[in-house]
């Protein structure tokens, strides 16, 4: 790397004696300094030569490399879950004509950050407090928006016209072992989000089972049915650490039928055969789910609201009352861990804006398909929470557990949840594989021995944390504390601090402002071990 960095610098030195109007078309970067010219652009230059090697399918093929490239990887959908990166880092890397407006851009970008933090927002709000709540997710949306347009100017600076992958330009400028570290941290949010699937099939597959169960056996009209709480509610909420659900002692079906015990095993069955597919795309045709999943939610959470009605006092006066909200409680790093995955944009933002047509309005489409998002996730959140009719301590981090089982909204919202996970799961399976075992092998299928079993490696994490530790604001929390931290704040600080080294506009202000959102990341990151045992 060294040698032809210093290959370029000679061949740059003498391009800009001679000719100094030739160096400037050919870099096509007016403005910037000899020596970033010759520390970087070489390097992208291997990058994207090395990339044109790669060797996705093993079979025999007329299909060049390239060509079959853009047919499994172009193609992967960006909206999955907030914990999906779209794997452009092995596609051909080359300057595209536009054709993507704006409206096309910034919706790309909400869908892509609208994921399963969803659900566990009204339980973040009670976590911390009502008003607290509320604020904390307008200052995160703030800083992951700050981060997001840090990662899209370096990699426009990087790779001109092209845009870069951001883990080329933490290669660049941080070094290789960086660079691992990005794919670590990339890797350990898409294993959380592979867990965190798994979780929520195995609740949705379990209330779907009662919901045809209680209809078929027990009949819809029955009031003391065996799925009912032995507490009873004037309204479709339920609180189940309040209630038991009274299943006959003997019942085949309440043995067979556990959402903890059963259900994540027979999963095993159902998606196993899917995530050994060589290509993904057969499941990328179902990517609308995800679009329609989101827009069902906001109306689902408005409509229960408007049946509900209000019910929020944040009154200190009158903590005895179920309506009662503290107006903030010292569990917030819960909510803070959430929406640090919540609004991670910044491993697929250049995969988004690659083919925008007008790319001087990235900044502003990136601005509001924050703002848009943060509306999103706070109405959902605030609505939902402020409108819940029981106490708010019965709140839990999937708010369709707050639901009865028999309930025919969120029947329909649960079975439409889990297809459109069922067609996720296997592309944040492959996309997994194609970042580990590309970093590792050179190919993202070495072999079938390999894929197997990495699949079971993931598979057998799922099963384990769907049966001992179902509980998704957790998981979420801690993986998105350290993400946070690690891929969305401190290396796109560091990478902005660095390159503003080399190019000697490096000042304190700079230092002191990206060191302490570093130092917040950081505090978060903690504050996930720290709040253990005193989350509600």
């Amino acid at each position: 790397m060294s040698t032809i960095a210093s290959e370029s610098q000679s061949q740059t030195d003498h391009s800009h004696n001679h000719n100094n109007q030739t160096q400037s078309s050919m870099t096509n970067e007016p403005n910037q300094s000899e020596y970033s010219e010759s520390r970087f652009r070489p390097i992208y230059t291997q990058r994207k030569r090395s990339l044109d090697g790669l060797v996705i399918n093993n079979d025999d093929s007329s299909e060049s490399s390239e060509d079959e490239r853009s047919r499994l990887l172009g193609r992967i959908p960006h909206t999955t879950v907030q914990t999906v990166a779209v794997v452009n880092d092995y596609t051909s890397i080359s300057a595209q004509t536009g054709n993507q407006h704006s409206i096309v851009t910034i919706f790309s970008m909400w869908n892509t950050m609208m994921g399963t933090s969803l659900l566990s927002m009204p339980w973040t709000i009670k976590q911390a407090g009502f008003i607290n709540g509320i604020v904390l997710l307008v200052v995160m949306a703030g800083i992951m928006a700050y981060t997001t347009y840090r990662v899209l100017k370096v990699c426009h600076y990087l790779g001109g016209e092209a845009l870069v992958e951001f883990s080329d330009a933490v290669k660049c400028y941080l070094g290789r072992i960086t660079e691992g570290v990005a794919i670590l941290c990339s890797l350990l949010t898409l294993l959380g989000g592979c867990i965190v699937y798994w979780i929520l099939m195995s609740n949705f597959l379990y209330h779907i089972g009662i919901f045809i169960y209680s209809h078929v056996t027990v009949g819809s009209h029955e009031p003391n049915g065996s799925f009912h709480s032995y507490l009873s509610f004037p309204s479709d909420a339920t609180c189940y650490n309040k209630t038991e659900i009274v299943i006959f002692n003997n019942d085949v079906f309440a043995k067979l039928w556990d959402e903890t015990k059963t259900i994540p095993l027979y999963l095993i069955l159902l998606i196993f055969p899917f995530i050994n597919f060589k290509s993904p795309t057969f499941f990328t045709k179902f990517n609308s789910f995800g679009t329609l999943s989101v827009i069902y939610l906001i109306v689902f959470v408005l409509v229960k609201a408007g049946q509900w009605g209000m019910h929020i006092d944040i009154n200190k006066n009158h903590d005895f009352s179920p309506s009662y909200s503290p107006v903030a409680e010292w569990s917030f790093p819960a909510l803070t861990g959430v929406a640090a995955l919540a609004y991670l944009l910044q491993n697929a933002v250049i995969s988004i804006v690659r083919n925008q047509k007008y790319p001087e309005n990235n900044t502003r489409d990136l601005l509001i398909a924050y703002c848009l998002v943060c509306i999103t996730y706070t109405l959902i959140g605030a609505v939902f929470y402020a409108s819940f009719p029981l106490h708010k301590s019965c709140i839990e981090d999937n708010f369709l557990n707050n639901i009865d089982s028999v309930d025919i909204m969120a029947f329909v919202a649960r079975i439409g949840l889990f297809f459109q996970m069922l067609c996720v799961l296997p592309l944040l399976t492959f996309i997994i594989r194609a970042q580990l075992l590309h970093f590792l092998f050179r190919s993202v299928w070495p072999s079938l021995k390999h894929v197997v079993l990495l699949n079971i490696i993931i598979v057998a994490l799922s099963v384990v944390f769907a049966v001992f530790l179902p509980s998704i604001g957790h998981i979420i929390s801690f993986v998105g504390g350290f993400c946070g931290f690690s891929y969305a704040i401190a290396l796109p600080c560091a990478v902005y601090l660095v390159s503003s080294y080399q190019s000697r506009t490096l000042n304190w202000i700079k230092i002191t402002f990206h060191g302490f959102l570093i130092l917040i990341g950081f505090a978060n990151f903690i504050a996930q071990f720290v709040i253990i045992g005193h989350t509600k």
